[in-house]
């Protein structure tokens, strides 16, 4: 019987830095975004590129999220009488609000409770979710 030799290529994950990336990724956007020939010239993985591209890009979006703006903070606060134990619910206007038409928002639900308070959900509404509010609001009496 003859000696067969087997040679395995040993693939060791490579280290790339900021700028090999940066270089990579620019040559990508030269090629019109074709990932293909530029994975192919430099022998490397075309998915090793696309997540490359799709980190920078929310790394783009998370740092002009950032700076866009001051983050703005609306005022909430509890409108009625409490007692010790709990706080008071939000009394509903002083004018009552006209019922809903089916025009205005289908699918609409809006639950009067005893103490003049309103949940308003649509007809997308989590049922579970509505179920836990509903048990808060009848647990905090």
């Amino acid at each position: 019987m003859s000696e067969v030799e087997v040679l395995a290529r040993v693939e060791r994950r490579r280290k790339w830095t900021q700028a090999e990336k940066a270089a990579l990724l620019a040559e990508v956007d030269a090629a019109g975004g074709k990932v293909l020939p530029v994975a192919r010239r430099h022998g490397i993985s075309e998915s090793v590129l696309y997540n490359w591209r799709c980190a920078r890009k929310a790394a783009l979006e998370a740092s002009s999220a950032g700076s866009s703006g001051a983050i703005t903070f609306l005022p909430v606060g509890v409108i009625g009488e409490a007692t010790n134990e709990t706080p008071a619910m939000m009394p509903s206007m002083a004018s009552p609000r006209p019922p809903l038409g089916v025009e205005s928002r289908a699918g609409a639900i809006e639950i009067a409770l005893p103490d003049g308070s309103r949940v308003c959900v649509d007809a997308s509404v989590d049922e579970a979710a509505l179920s836990r509010v509903m048990r808060a609001i009848r647990g905090s009496r």
